[in-house]
């Protein structure tokens, strides 16, 4: 199944001998990034973003990035889709307090690096009529499964991944996030949730050379989902499958930028009620290479001052105790069990939420809208982002390890760690 894109301008080559069929361009010339790395962690795959006003040529083709000899993978995006870029974005590796100095160069062909991102999202305009693939989504009240007599979306919804890990967001009303876990870090296969006909079909609930959908949401929202708490009454972002009516009015899904080494995509939900009051909701999901996870950046306007934000981590099938810890700057609400569907392999669950603004957990009640959940408390602020991250690990996933709690809960500390570390950017 063929994929469109809305804005992909691709960028991740292995040496520098992968560009000599590009044609770099003569008349721009070229300039230095220096990225130091402040802190004393050697960092794996560290994202790096640098708005395009910092940058001297400015023009909107494809980027080469050369440390010594090697050519990193890197991408611009337009992530507000004014149809100019506005971000570099690349990752790379740095020792303890290393600082590199990488040429930057522009080519105006493209490199056509590996791809180590990607969304892919299909729906269909009737019930028997063939999935088609799609960039963007409106989505009103009443145009729900239960509603429309049939399930409109491949996989419920889009599916993002990166050369570690898959999630899904069930588009459909529930909102809720969903893993799949991975056993390769090729892309998986365009046609994950279709059949031979075109027609939705679950069949990714049995295991693949890839891997398969591992991880059971119920009436949670999943791992990394939300949820807003008004006066104590937890309010569910969306409803359940047997609803025919969604709370929010208006649900808007765009792919902003899908690319070899990022991939985002953007929500907006209109007039959201929640307790007697309405709310809109604007939520971006980004993911890289490296990670086991993503990040989730999330804004409400309508706050009136007695709202707390709840991030959501599924506990369906946990047995264990849950595990908060403090690491750079994120506390970690940490899960490992048998967390699968039957309790059937291994997999480690969490989120990292804001230090500064975390407020304890509460537990989701076990009948409801939203419930089997552990629901961090953030401190919301009017119109105001709160970032945090969904991480997933499974044991049968190509790095090992994972099947052992300390394993696991040592990457997910580390990993806050390297996400607070800092980066310092100049341009020369």
């Amino acid at each position: 199944m063929k994929k469109i894109v809305l804005f992909y301008l691709p960028i991740v080559l292995i040496t520098i001998t992968s560009i000599t069929s590009c044609k770099v361009s003569q008349n721009i010339s070229e300039e230095t990034i220096n990225l130091k790395n402040n802190s004393s962690l050697a960092l794996s795959q560290k994202a790096v973003s640098i708005k395009r006003e910092k940058l001297k040529s400015q023009k909107a083709i494809f980027p080469i990035l050369i440390f010594k000899k090697d050519t990193i993978p890197a991408q611009v995006n337009d992530l507000n889709e004014d149809g100019k870029w506005d971000e570099l974005f690349f990752t790379t590796d740095f020792s303890p307090n290393e600082e590199k100095n990488i040429v930057l160069k522009w080519s105006e062909t493209d490199p056509k690096f590996i791809k180590k991102t990607s969304v892919r999202f299909g729906k269909r305009e009737g019930k028997d009529l063939p999935v088609h693939p799609d960039t963007q989504e409106v989505l009103m009240a009443n145009q729900v499964p239960k509603k429309l007599g049939y399930q409109k979306y491949q996989t419920d919804g889009p599916t993002w991944e990166n050369d570690k890990v898959g999630f899904r967001h069930y588009l459909d009303g529930r909102n809720s996030k969903d893993v799949f876990g991975k056993k390769l870090p090729a892309i998986t296969p365009e046609n994950v949730g279709i059949n031979n006909k075109g027609a939705v079909e679950d069949n990714y609930h049995v295991m693949y050379d890839w891997g398969r959908d591992i991880f059971p949401v119920g009436s949670s929202a999943g791992l990394g989902g939300f949820a807003l708490l008004v006066d104590n009454k937890i309010n569910r972002l969306g409803i359940l499958g047997n609803d025919t009516i969604n709370n929010i009015e208006k649900t808007t899904f765009k792919i902003v930028t899908e690319g070899p080494v990022n991939s985002v995509l953007s929500y907006h939900y209109q007039n959201w009620k929640a307790s007697e009051n309405l709310y809109d909701a604007q939520e971006t999901t980004s993911i890289w290479p490296g990670i086991y996870g993503y990040k989730n950046t999330v804004s409400i306007k309508g706050i009136k001052g007695n709202e707390t934000f709840l991030a959501a981590i599924s506990n369906l099938n946990n047995k264990n105790p849950l595990q908060v810890i403090e690491s750079g700057d994120w506390v970690c609400l940490i899960q490992h069990d048998y967390l699968t569907y039957e309790r059937q392999w291994i997999l480690g669950t969490a989120i990292l939420v804001p230090k500064n603004i975390y407020q304890g957990y509460i537990e989701a009640p076990k009948t409801g809208q939203l419930t089997d959940s552990y629901l961090a408390k953030l401190k919301i602020e009017n119109n105001k982002e709160i970032s945090y991250y969904a991480i997933a690990a499974w044991e049968l996933s190509a790095d090992k390890g994972f099947n052992d709690a300390l394993f696991f809960t040592n990457y997910v500390t580390n990993l806050a760690k390297q996400l607070s570390a800092k980066i310092q950017i100049q341009i020369k």
